[in-house]
């Protein structure tokens, strides 16, 4: 199907500033139009015409309200995508459909997923009390398929001295021989940082419900040189080619982020090396700090003792006070337990980031059925905490995402939603080369838009990319007016989560900017300035640029799940995950646009758009 519909944007395409009103067009009401006529008359007639004119006015106004009361009483259901929603019907919509969360109450990093006896467990921060940080405690869901969740008793609670304040984050290690552990940060009565083991009660069980502390807690204590509050998140234990077995610790000294390395023989005693692993001067405080190995030859993952050659080696870090993630793809010199970045401008929290949205604190697991490495970070809210306490839950995962080394740049991770998420797809809907001019926007009928699953494909006519002479070679997403910022090759992509008059919306786009010396960088973005009218306290632009190689398509993927927006471009080089409360483009509220404000390309545009269905979260049934 070929389609072209043009819509000018505004009369303003050719301004200087090339800003437009994206998808909005607020037009003169009515109202207005009978009132600018009105003032017209009134400046020519008398103060006695006046008075007839106000009279007759005040008749046709009362017939008017007479038959509006007596249609009110005739008229058919209410039309809900123009009807005003209820705070109580927009808190309500706001609850993920296929995302994990829990029933109730506050989630916060991911910890110790594992595999065991055919069930994926993923532990996680919870406090069991309320929707607000605090009680923290480990929360224990399980799974087969990685969309669908049981919840478990809670696994771990602060109930010590060493860790009075809160089970904070961790990992769980499972050994050949068949034991298990964990290993977990205590948050001391002194606030200080403690590391802890526990251990299930039942190895046997394949849900590993109870768990007990070490009798001889802790195990760790705040090394001399390092902050009492800035040493935390130990890792899963493995074993190197040399036999020994390692445990790793992100902190800093100073605003040096780092990495410790520890030794151990009988997964009790730790004895940290003298140097890190790796450090970045004025990155600060490493924490939740990831480390696995990546196959240069295939997607095929490995697990985290994996060492040799073909191979290369990911650090990942997180810091609360930026709430970003950021990674580093390098070699690990296993015999003298260093790590060196393959290129030091995209060292460990300078270079790039794991999402470029709202993600913090991911966290991995190698999986050991499919050969596969899957992810999860906490998207959190980005609205009020007041909210949170209304809505009785704050904060979802990310739908499971695998990763793999980008082989074509070799400078970046694939990061891609699992592909059981695929079974939730339902009433696909498919546009074949839709045709967007300048200034172009195409609604999709698609039915209900607040579950979808979006795979787009975009070609750029490629006589504007050889012709055009302007430049724009200081673009940044983050930098930028959002989607109303028009240049000659961008914006162009897709609305999501817009209602019908375009006031309410989330643009997810290209833009594609070309540098003085004819070099073409291309950027992705979400635009959140215009999400909501109402309470997101959060109006950013995200974003940042993706390598686009010869002879590659742009593409990307939209996962929208109610109040959750997740974004991957080119295969998944770059990820956005974005929050979003509209209070007008909800249930049938909610429509979709492609959109094309560039001023001097055209574009085409194919889509498929699939249904999603909802994913069980429910407590195991003993």
């Amino acid at each position: 199907m070929k389609t072209t519909i043009t819509e000018p944007f505004t009369d303003l395409e050719h301004s200087p500033n090339h800003h437009t009103t994206l998808l909005n067009h607020p037009e003169l009401q009515q109202g207005a139009v009978r009132k600018q006529s009105f003032v017209r008359v009134l400046s020519s007639i008398t103060l006695v015409s006046l008075f007839f004119v106000l009279a007759f006015v005040l008749i046709v106004l009362n017939q008017q309200n007479s038959t509006s009361t007596t249609a009110a009483n005739s008229s058919p259901p209410e039309d809900k995508s123009s009807r005003r929603y209820s705070q109580s019907d927009r808190l309500t919509w706001e609850r993920t459909a296929y995302h994990f969360q829990p029933q109730k109450n506050f989630i916060y990093d991911p910890n110790g997923p594992l595999f065991h006896m055919g069930w994926y467990h993923l532990f996680y921060q919870y406090n069991p009390y309320a929707p607000i940080w605090g009680n923290m405690s480990w929360g224990h869901a399980v799974t087969k398929d990685m969309i669908n969740w049981f919840e478990l008793p809670v696994a771990l609670t602060p109930t010590e001295w060493y860790d009075f304040e809160g089970v904070l984050s961790g990992s769980t290690t499972a050994l050949p021989n068949g034991q298990i552990f964990a290993l977990y940060t205590g948050n001391a009565n002194d606030f200080s940082q403690l590391q802890c083991k526990a251990v299930p009660v039942n190895m046997s069980d394949p849900l590993l419900v109870e768990w007990v502390k070490y009798e001889d807690n802790p195990i760790l204590y705040t090394p001399p040189g390092i902050g009492l509050k800035d040493y935390r998140d130990p890792s899963t234990v493995w074993t190197g080619p040399d036999g020994k077995h390692r445990m790793i610790m992100g902190t800093k000294i100073n605003r040096t982020g780092l990495v410790l390395v520890y030794h151990t023989t009988d997964f009790v005693n730790y004895v940290m090396l003298d140097e890190p692993l790796h450090s970045v001067p004025n990155t600060d405080m490493w924490e939740c700090v990831d480390f696995y190995p990546v196959s240069t030859i295939n997607d095929s993952a490995l697990d985290i003792a994996a060492y040799g050659s073909d191979i290369k080696h990911v650090i990942k870090e997180s810091w609360e006070g930026h709430g970003m993630d950021w990674y580093s793809i390098g070699t690990y010199d296993a015999m003298k337990d260093k790590w060196t970045p393959d290129n030091p401008e995209l060292d460990v929290g300078i270079g790039l980031r794991v999402d470029y949205g709202r993600f913090f604190a991911s966290k991995s697991l190698y999986d050991p059925l499919k050969k596969r490495r899957v992810t999860w970070g906490y998207v959190a809210e980005s609205d009020s905490a007041d909210q949170d306490l209304n809505r009785g839950w704050a904060t979802i995962y990310n739908v499971a995402r695998t990763v793999v080394l980008d082989r074509k740049t070799g400078t970046h991770l694939l990061h891609w939603p699992v592909e059981e998420i695929e079974t939730l797809r339902s009433d696909v809907r498919e546009f074949k080369e839709i045709g967007l001019e300048p200034g172009s926007i195409v609604p999709l009928d698609i039915g209900h838009a607040t579950q979808l699953d979006i795979v787009a494909t975009f070609e750029v006519d490629p006589k504007s990319l050889s012709l055009t002479s302007d430049t724009n070679g200081e673009y940044g997403c983050t930098t930028s007016s959002g989607a109303t910022d028009r240049g000659i090759l961008g914006p162009f992509g897709i609305a999501v989560l817009a209602d019908e008059a375009r006031s309410e919306l989330t643009p997810v786009y290209f833009y594609i900017a070309k540098s003085n010396d004819g070099g073409v960088t291309t950027h992705f973005c979400t635009d959140k300035l215009r999400s909501s009218l109402d309470y997101d306290g959060e109006r950013v632009v995200y974003g940042s640029s993706v390598p686009v190689l010869d002879g590659e398509e742009l593409t990307m993927r939209l996962l929208v799940d109610h109040s959750v927006v997740e974004g991957f471009a080119m295969g998944g080089r770059i990820v956005m995950t974005s929050r979003v409360y509209p209070t007008k483009a909800i249930y049938d509220g909610a429509k979709i646009f492609l959109f094309n404000n560039a001023t001097g390309t055209s574009v085409k545009a194919s889509l498929k758009i699939w249904q999603m269905g909802y994913a069980r979260v429910q407590p195991y049934p003993f």
